[in-house]
């Protein structure tokens, strides 16, 4: 099979009702960021079909989740994981694509020109700071493979609209992780989490979202600076 194929048998199974185009969008950024990451550090995972595997099928669990005519933030987007496999899956949702790296960011951007996604914007900020201005602006936050759930919680939840859902994905054996992070998400304003669990298509790979609805607004303070966050988790 080939990795065309593999992706396209795996969408239909992660994400029915994707659009023709996503196939040929999602080749291109695999070939773009294989290239790239010759002189870039931005994924150790360099063979086409682990690309599609572990990195496109796996943000494509994600798709049917997505709120559509909604906008999605992705935190710490890295090399564009899960946010641009969702801007290519999700015409109709709008979404931000933030990190602290210009490098990265100015990468992204190259990616969202040459693929003409219109609903998609890559933005060179850091979270803590970000915040300040776009405080409960979005109707979900996304995160992959970014830091530990108490400070994702952190610099997730502040941007998330009342009634809105932060999604974290997260490896399957995250049960501590989800227990220590109670406290933040309750002093953040998010209700208990739902967990979403799945196994990647064409893999034995077991992945699980962590869903966690917005239900109250978060406390001003927050997201504190991320020395503080960082030595001082909530």
């Amino acid at each position: 099979m080939t990795e065309y194929q593999l992706l396209e048998s795996g969408l239909q199974l992660a994400a029915p009702g994707f659009p023709p185009q996503a196939v040929d969008n999602l080749m291109e950024f695999s070939a773009m960021l294989l290239e790239k990451n010759k002189v870039m550090n931005l994924t150790a995972v360099t063979d086409p079909a682990e690309v599609v595997t572990r990195h496109f099928l796996d943000c494509a669990a994600l798709a049917p989740c997505m709120p559509k005519n909604g906008r999605v933030l992705d935190v710490g987007t890295g090399a564009g994981f899960p946010g641009i496999p969702l801007a290519a899956l999700c015409p109709d949702t709008e979404f931000v694509l933030l990190d602290a790296l210009r490098k990265r960011v100015d990468f992204l951007n190259e990616v969202i020109d040459a693929l003409g996604l219109t609903n998609c914007t890559a933005v060179h900020a850091r979270a803590e700071d970000f915040a300040k201005d776009h405080r409960e602006e979005f109707d979900a936050a996304t995160s992959r493979a970014v830091a530990e759930l108490r400070t994702l919680c952190e610099l997730s939840l502040p941007m998330v609209k009342v009634g809105g859902v932060f999604y974290a994905m997260k490896a399957a054996d995250c049960t501590d992780e989800i227990a220590q992070s109670d406290h933040a998400r309750a002093v953040l304003g998010a209700d208990a989490p739902e967990l979403l669990r799945y196994t990647v298509p064409h893999t034995d790979i077991e992945r699980v979202i962590v869903c966690m609805k917005k239900n109250a607004a978060t406390p001003p303070q927050y997201p504190r600076r991320f020395k503080k966050i960082q030595s001082s988790p909530l």
